[in-house]
């Protein structure tokens, strides 16, 4: 089986949302880039800083694609990034973190509230995202800071 096809699903053969899915728990349905893709929270969880303070990483400024994002960070060197990788996944964009509150709020997965999440969308060479997941308050703050990441993986979606 090739790697693409082991990469998509068809839309039939999705679960109910917070079902298990590949190795973790389906959160949602969304499009990126005109495709349709489902997201699927891994139980991982990375704890490590986002990036070197002051570096600007070309490629890790995507509000919607963190799977772009973290191979832009792990390419420049970022721990955490590379983790998420080898995992199989990636730390989510601002878009996919905001899913994963939508879900937590749900009742539909658990991810824990009494620490911040990295997000992979890079605000500047100084910051980066960050996600509360108590109450989905969102922002951006000094990338050296060690915060939890939730890796999420993604299906393409075929009919």
């Amino acid at each position: 089986m090739t790697k693409q096809a082991q990469q998509t699903i068809a839309a039939s053969e999705l679960p109910e949302r917070g079902q298990p899915l590949a190795g973790g728990v389906f959160v949602t349905r969304y499009w990126l880039g005109g495709v349709e893709r489902a997201l699927i929270l891994l139980p991982d969880e990375l704890n490590g800083v986002w990036g070197e303070y002051g570096v600007e990483i070309k490629g890790a400024g995507s509000y919607s694609d963190g799977e772009a994002n973290t191979r832009a960070m792990a390419e420049a060197g970022s721990e955490i990034a590379v983790k998420a990788l080898e995992l199989g996944g990636f730390i989510p964009s601002c878009l996919e973190g905001q899913l994963l509150m939508a879900a937590k709020a749900d009742g539909l997965v658990e991810l824990r509230d009494d620490r911040y999440h990295h997000l992979s969308t890079q605000r500047s060479a100084y910051d980066a995202y960050f996600v509360d997941f108590e109450d989905g308050w969102l922002t951006s703050y000094v990338k050296g800071n060690e915060r939890l990441a939730r890796p999420v993986r993604r299906k393409y979606i075929t009919s």
